[in-house]
């Protein structure tokens, strides 16, 4: 007797959105992809491989279905435009995963999805780049952290190791922890589910990751090396660093001194050319999410009475190049 496949959809045929449905078909599942125009074919590029992902991608909300999970993967200022999908998709027993860089994830879903939605935030520890529609560069990383229960690891150390975690049991896709299904969901492909139970510490670390590289090589047009070897640079990038932390203390993060170090070794293992999302937007001419990176610093140290005078000025910056 057959049993049905998993139905899942993923909304954002970008970076993220193409690496995740690779996985996801990997796991045995039945994928679709949500995209805002149509696709000759989905391409993932790896270091060692190329390969298209057979998968529907449909660009009608009204020829969507229910499925059992939808991961969200479009950039976090792009959600309510991809809301059109969210009644079609979202059954009573639909989980929703937000893989979008932030610290306030479920507060910027949860309003757009059906009452009653279950919505868990994800970090997303892969570094892609878009080369064309449709084809992706998978550069680096094969990790996503979720929350999980007190009794798992505290806090995760933000980094693009692609190697799996000690496994300590199997997790099962019937669980009723929502994570630990989702980590199921994904076993048998190449990107493992981490779960730990400070999960606010774990997203301020992962938006270290992104404050201080994405609005500098989006400003300077430069790739990781301008960070890695320009001293002026990476001593800006160190004080932006600094000045998150701060907020992210004040926040409630279990942040300390050490981050600042950890991070910019995480930017010293990237090859000088590789880039970040900021800088690939501003490449292909399309808007960046400063406001959920840079903007949630500033916002946050405003709300906690924290200064925050160069990511400040930063954010006027970005506001800057985007203006039309």
């Amino acid at each position: 007797m057959s049993t049905r496949r998993t139905r899942v959809a993923v909304i954002g045929a970008g970076a993220v959105g193409t690496v995740v449905a690779a996985a996801a078909v990997d796991a045995g599942h039945d994928v679709v992809v949500c995209a805002r125009r149509p696709l000759d074919r989905l391409v993932i590029e790896r270091t060692d491989s190329v390969r298209e992902i057979d998968v529907p991608v449909l660009v009608d909300p009204s020829e969507a279905t229910e499925v059992d999970w939808v991961l969200l993967a479009t950039k976090a200022q792009d959600a309510a435009g991809a809301a059109a999908w969210f009644g079609p998709l979202i059954g009573p027993n639909t989980t929703v995963v937000v893989l979008q860089n932030g610290v306030d994830h479920a507060e910027r879903i949860g309003p757009l999805v059906p009452r009653g939605t279950r919505v868990m935030p994800a970090l997303v520890y892969v570094a892609a780049e878009s080369l064309g529609p449709g084809h992706v560069l998978h550069r680096m990383g094969a990790r996503i952290t979720v929350p999980g229960p007190a009794g798992l690891a505290p806090t995760t150390r933000s980094d693009f190791d692609e190697s799996r975690p000690p496994v300590t049991g199997r997790a099962s896709a019937s669980s009723a922890d929502p994570a630990e299904r989702f980590a199921a969901l994904l076993d048998g492909s190449w990107l493992h589910v981490e779960r730990v139970a400070d999960f606010s510490t774990a997203a301020w670390r992962k938006l270290l990751t992104n404050v201080g590289a994405n609005p500098v090589t989006s400003l300077t047009m430069k790739r990781m090396s301008v960070i890695q070897h320009e001293p002026a640079v990476r001593e800006l990038t160190r004080a932006l660093l600094d000045e998150a932390i701060a907020v992210g203390r004040a926040a409630g993060a279990r942040l300390c001194d050490d981050d600042i170090e950890h991070t910019l070794d995480i930017y010293d293992g990237f090859a000088g050319d590789d880039g970040t999302s900021m800088l690939y937007d501003r490449l292909a001419g399309r808007a960046t999410e400063h406001e959920l990176i840079t903007g949630a610093v500033v916002r946050l140290g405003e709300q906690h009475n924290v200064p925050v005078p160069l990511n400040r000025a930063i954010l006027a910056l970005m506001h800057g190049v985007n203006h039309k």
